[in-house]
């Protein structure tokens, strides 16, 4: 490089300042400055050329141009010393097969040549052009190559942190979802177990007095069979006496005896006990038919749920309207989902068309009735889903909330907002995998609920839509996004 800034001087020194190049054949004017012989007759040229010198002005006489053999000698010097030092450096800059500085670029074989080489046959019909102008034109695609990938790279890195962070709170949640289930269930299992343990304590106090009744009413059986027996022994014995006055003697003291012991029914079970007997019956019964109840109606009355929440709304099918979609997206052949494509399409620009953010609507509107439908969300980068006024401005600024004509909830690297002025966060566990969105016209009321849960996302405050028909309206700006409408 030091050895390359004299000679670099040197060839600014001898450059032509007609042809801007270095001085070929050069002629020397009174005035003491060179050009070349060539490039000073052709501005002298024509009868009304003045033999003027073209950087002084000063006039010359039209006397033989003087070669200045010197100065040439030296240029000649000055370009073998440069071609010595560029093959000292290793012959990138010299032909090999010329000894010429190679200041071509062959376009066909994406090589340097010389002069030499661009007029051999090997070259003769590819198209060349100036070294240094194919280096700033590559430089030029390198350089776009360059813009290209670090966005790409900006937006995997964005896309990357976005990710961890969401796997992170996926994993925050997992676990707050299962201490609650443990927490939950363990309050179940702990009422259950208490509640068993009454009943079993109930039941056991219940059992002791049936025992102590039984075993009372066995035991003052025992006592009343002994007693009968007894009498009966005496009764039989009187019987099988043979003699008349022995028969007869005390027979009415013993008949007496046996009139005044009535026999009386034993109770096994008092009307009280019984009582207590039966309501503790039919109380397990009812707790067991509640428990089995609760296991087999669950899903149905999930399932009920989400029918009452449906039912007050009349689901649509959304088509896109493509005269409104702007010219960087990409609708399906079915007009039911719509991406972004990076790249603009040469589209009519009618009034219609959103022509600044990359927005569509829905083709058909409403004016009255309560109206919703679903959105399958593909992505988790820039997407917006809601509804607009026909109104809405589709050429330059556009501001996304009511006061411009939107309702809707946007996905923001990872920030899931309505879109309010300002914006209201959405503390959401997770983003949903469907939406839906309810339209009640006369109410002015824009309601957003995740589709497989009929959780409530978030309801606009009431508005006024002022008899103007209003449309869906989805906006997407991310190649990693994708929305679709549901049938």
């Amino acid at each position: 490089m030091a050895a390359g800034s004299p000679l670099r001087s040197l060839g600014e020194e001898a450059t032509c300042l007609i042809c801007l190049e270095c001085l070929t054949a050069p002629v020397t004017l009174p005035c003491g400055h060179n050009f070349c012989r060539a490039c000073l007759s052709q501005c002298w040229e024509g009868p009304q050329a003045a033999a003027s010198c073209p950087q002084c002005s000063e006039t010359v006489s039209q006397l033989p141009l003087r070669p200045n053999r010197q100065l040439a000698t030296v240029l000649e010097l000055a370009k073998r010393l440069s071609l010595q030092l560029a093959q000292g450096a290793g012959g990138d800059g010299v032909c090999g097969d010329h000894q010429e500085a190679l200041k071509l670029f062959c376009e066909e074989d994406q090589t340097p040549i010389c002069v030499v080489c661009r007029e051999s046959q090997a070259h003769r019909s590819h198209p060349a052009v100036p070294i240094q102008e194919a280096v700033q034109q590559y430089k030029e695609k390198i350089q776009t190559h360059l813009k290209t990938l670090r966005k790409e790279r900006e937006k995997l890195l964005r896309f990357n942190v976005v990710g961890k962070k969401r796997l992170q709170e996926y994993q925050k949640l997992a676990q707050t979802e299962r201490q609650t289930i443990v927490a939950e269930f363990q309050q179940l299992r702990q009422f259950l177990e208490e509640q068993e343990q009454l009943l079993l304590a109930q039941l056991e106090t219940l059992d002791e007095e049936v025992v102590k009744i039984r075993n009372e009413t066995i035991t003052k059986c025992s006592e009343e069979i002994s007693r009968r027996s007894g009498w009966i022994s005496e009764l039989e014995g009187l019987c099988q006496k043979p003699g008349g006055s022995e028969l007869l003697q005390d027979i009415r003291s013993t008949l007496s005896r046996c009139e005044e012991e009535k026999f009386q029914q034993p109770v096994e079970v008092s009307p009280e006990l019984e009582k207590r007997l039966s309501d503790f019956s039919q109380k397990t019964v009812a707790l067991m038919a509640t428990l089995r109840k609760v296991k087999e109606t669950l899903p149905a009355e999930m399932e009920r749920k989400r029918e009452n929440a449906l039912g007050s709304y009349t689901q649509v099918n959304v088509i896109l309207d493509k005269v409104t979609a702007h010219p960087e997206l990409l609708l399906s052949e079915g007009q039911k989902s719509v991406r972004w494509a990076h790249q603009w399409k040469r589209l009519s620009n009618c009034p219609e068309r959103f022509d600044t953010l990359e927005c569509v609507l829905g083709l058909e509107g409403f004016t009255s009735g309560r109206h919703c439908w679903e959105v399958e969300l593909g992505g988790e980068i820039v997407w917006a889903v809601g509804v607009a006024r026909e109104s809405v401005r589709r050429k330059g600024l556009i501001g996304f909330n009511p006061e411009w004509g939107i309702w809707a909830v946007e996905q923001w690297w990872g920030e899931f907002q309505a879109l309010t002025s300002p914006k209201t966060p959405l503390p959401l566990r997770w983003v949903p995998r469907r939406m839906r969105v309810c339209l009640d016209y006369e109410q002015g009321l824009v309601t957003f609920l995740d589709a497989d849960t009929d959780a409530l996302i978030f309801t606009f405050p009431p508005a006024s839509f002022r008899g103007e028909r209003i449309h869906p309206w989805l906006w997407v700006q991310s190649e990693q996004s994708q929305l679709r409408l549901c049938p």
